[in-house]
């Protein structure tokens, strides 16, 4: 079943709004065409005129502009840590236009658990190295606690040899 024109650009508009995901279109010369409001959110310029302006002074990088000098598609992965974000982005050029549409996926929870996750990972190794330093510290007082003794044992039942041969003769 195929939807009439007018439906689908309803439905696509309805999809663009609601979707989680930035979506940003360009120009070749990367000024900015469209934006929808995750994009907004993602990249905190809810307030912002953008339309017109360059995409990079957004994403903080020239992902559009390599792919358009690529003539084609581009998948990156991307931090803004002055916005705290980490995104994918997957960018496409539009069939019979000269757009290129840029999907953005915010990645940021995932990669601050993969740093929380390195981290813990850290300081677990940290630990385990200190818990071997004491246990090698611990086995050499032993070692010599017992090496002590020992040869206090062997000068005592060497006496008590001695006496004993003496006694004999």
């Amino acid at each position: 079943m195929k939807l009439p024109k007018s439906q689908v650009d309803t439905h696509t508009s309805a999809i663009l709004q609601h979707t989680p995901n930035g979506v940003l279109l360009v120009d070749k010369k990367t000024h900015i065409r469209f934006v929808n409001p995750a994009f907004l959110k993602m990249f905190q310029c809810e307030n912002e005129e953008i339309s017109g302006r360059l995409a990079k002074n957004f994403v903080h990088s020239d992902c559009f502009e390599r792919a358009i000098a690529e003539g084609g598609s581009l998948m990156v992965k991307e931090s803004i840590p002055e916005h705290d974000v980490s995104f994918r982005v997957g960018i496409f050029p539009i069939e019979g236009e000269d757009l290129f549409c840029g999907i953005f996926i915010d990645i940021s929870e995932e990669e601050k658990a993969r740093k929380n996750f390195l981290e813990l990972k850290e300081q677990t190794l940290k630990r385990a190295q200190e818990v071997i330093s004491r246990h090698m510290q611990t086995v050499q007082e032993i070692a010599k606690l017992l090496g002590e003794t020992t040869a206090e044992t062997k000068v005592l039942l060497t006496k008590l040899i001695s006496l004993y041969k003496e006694e004999d003769q």
